[in-house]
């Protein structure tokens, strides 16, 4: 049987580089303080917890003094920076490029929908740490939505201007643009569909992944996804893999493994989120070549 790692599986470059300064400043200091999990994956936190990294929770950070603290690539809104000044707390800022570019758009976008009384719309998953970023740049007035049924809380009698969380799927977006245009439209209001405002934010690395995803599913008999529970970008990606290939099992570690999974199957792929270590995904496949046992039919 064969086990192979899908090569476009694994670390974005925002979570790669919180990580790497993650551990550079540990190296330094020994100890750093984390506003929650660096990652959506409870192995990689472990890891960096036996390294030093303190993870911790929005409400702790007001007890926190002369200390640092680490932004990890979700970003945050702007009362955390003002709390880490006046707190003389050093913040070791890991937000993702992307997300901070998404940051300064919807703070703009929220000024110009002031003037006209209407809306900043978000897809997005409610409670997310980057939609709780992203949200603050509008003093928490955005309206997030995740599904059909979130769009009764949107006025489409007033201006919309809609964006993504970057790590939703590019389908699910569009689709919600859809519906966000049907919705105007029923309301017999063109003007105000005219200046519908849609901004598709999703970062293309994340983006990317779902065709690449797809063809890797389809030359696979069996798809190992590997990535943490709480990880939005994993349950989306892990979407596209389950579409394309009915085998598709998702797992957060080796030990979730069953040895059935694997029957009459002659070629494994292992893939993971943009929050899944490489050396998780290493840790699964050579734990699948060692472990498991295969059975084949043999047709007369």
């Amino acid at each position: 049987m064969e086990v192979i790692i899908d090569k476009n599986s694994g670390y974005c470059f925002g979570v790669e580089f919180a990580i790497q300064m993650a551990e550079d400043e540990l190296s330094d200091s020994g100890t750093l303080y984390c506003l929650g999990d660096i990652v959506h994956n409870a192995m990689e936190v472990a890891r960096l917890q036996q390294k030093g990294l303190i993870i911790i929770k929005n409400e702790d950070l007001p007890q926190l003094h002369d200390c640092k603290v680490l932004i990890r690539a979700h970003g945050e809104p702007p009362e955390t920076y003002q709390l880490a000044l006046k707190n003389n707390i050093e913040l070791i800022d890991a937000s993702c490029p992307v997300v901070l570019k998404l940051q300064n758009r919807v703070k703009n976008s929220y000024d110009e929908v002031q003037k006209q009384n209407g809306q900043i719309v978000i897809y997005g998953q409610k409670g997310h740490a980057e939609v709780i970023g992203i949200a603050g740049q509008t003093n928490n007035q955005a309206i997030v939505v995740a599904s059909e049924e979130d769009l009764e809380m949107v006025d489409f009698t007033k201006p919309i201007s809609f964006y993504s969380q970057t790590t939703k799927s590019t389908a699910g977006f569009y689709k919600m643009k859809a519906l966000i245009e049907q919705r105007i439209a029923q309301n017999g209001n063109t003007a105000l569909l005219e200046i519908f405002d849609s901004n598709d934010s999703i970062c293309r690395q994340v983006s990317n992944r779902e065709p690449q995803l797809e063809k890797f599913s389809k030359e696979n008999d069996v798809i190992i996804f590997v990535s943490g529970k709480k990880s939005s970008n994993g349950k989306a990606l892990y979407g596209v893999c389950k579409l394309n290939n009915e085998k598709s099992y998702f797992i957060e570690n080796e030990s979730e493994i069953d040895q059935h999974w694997f029957e009459n199957a002659s070629k494994v792929g292992i893939c993971g989120a943009t929050s899944t270590p490489q050396w998780l995904m290493e840790k699964v496949k050579s734990f699948i070549e060692n472990e498991i046992k295969t059975t084949s039919t043999v047709n007369c």
